[in-house]
């Protein structure tokens, strides 16, 4: 995949995710799901990887022009069946 993800850290679970496209910088807000660290078998430490994977995997399902200004992964895996397997597949715990 072409595009470069840059992911920084708000607080409080959000995360700003910068998609470096030919021309332009689009910016989403991720919040990211402590119940889904837990499914994943991750720690907090992880949730910066955990986030710019959830990029990805939207961004393998819809342009990024088109992501939603705040995502929630809470509402990915409602919406994907294959979130949660998806990104367990590519974050395998340590």
């Amino acid at each position: 995949m072409s595009e470069q993800f840059d992911v920084e850290p708000l607080g409080d679970h959000d995360y700003l995710v910068r998609a470096h496209l030919t021309e332009e910088v689009i910016e989403s807000r991720f919040q990211a799901s402590p119940a889904v660290l837990e499914e994943l078998r991750l720690a907090e430490a992880d949730e910066p990887r955990v986030v710019r994977e959830a990029a990805l995997f939207l961004a393998e399902r819809q342009p990024i022009i088109d992501f939603p200004q705040m995502v929630d992964l809470d509402d990915l895996v409602a919406v994907y069946d294959d979130f949660i397997s998806e990104l367990g597949r590519r974050l395998p715990p340590h």
